[in-house]
């Protein structure tokens, strides 16, 4: 799943993606990802959770024909108003926007879901987490942890919903807290 702010690595190599994402590139602008409600990722169009998210292309590369690797940072949250399928089985929809998250500081309740973070990112590098770090960020602190905490994707789909961070880091939270990873401040 993308969040905002975040880098997925993708490898593109179906004919429908690979076009949308040359002419993504052609015109820099971003294309959605949703989780997938029903349905398969290859082959016929699947059914998409109505909330998504914006993928803005940052990197590229086609080392080999007809594989594409792209990294895409996540933009603004969208919904899905309409759906429909072009010729060549590509999905398009068209969304409304949703308002920004308001970036609120970390509350100090939450500061131990900071401290964790800031472990992975130092034991495992930052591979697919982007400089500037904002520990003192409550929306950025728990996007990362959704990206990176093994919940399920249905879970993460509902966290990526909400647009209040105190509320998704609460849950986090009370995640980390059953699985022994942070204390409750």
């Amino acid at each position: 799943m993308l969040f905002p702010g975040g880098l997925l690595p993708l490898r593109i190599f179906e004919q429908r993606y690979m076009e949308m994402a040359k002419d993504c590139l052609r015109t820099q602008l971003p294309f959605g990802i949703c989780l997938i409600r029903s349905g398969e990722e290859v082959g016929a169009p699947a059914t998409p959770e109505d909330i998504g998210c914006l993928a803005h292309v940052v990197q590229w590369d086609m080392q080999q024909l007809g594989l594409l690797q792209v990294t895409v940072r996540g933009g603004r949250r969208f919904r899905i108003l309409e759906r429909s399928v072009l010729p060549g089985a590509l999905a398009r929809a068209r969304i409304e926007l949703l308002p920004d998250e308001l970036d609120a500081p970390l509350p100090d309740e939450f500061l131990g879901c900071a401290r964790l973070l800031r472990l992975v990112i130092e034991e495992h590098g930052a591979r697919t987490i982007e400089a500037p770090f904002r520990f003192d960020s409550g929306s950025w602190v728990s996007a990362r942890l959704c990206e990176l905490l093994p919940v399920p994707l249905a879970a993460k789909q509902r966290l990526m919903e909400l647009s209040d961070c105190r509320e998704r880091l609460a849950i986090l939270q009370k995640f980390l807290e059953q699985h022994g990873l942070v204390t409750r401040a």
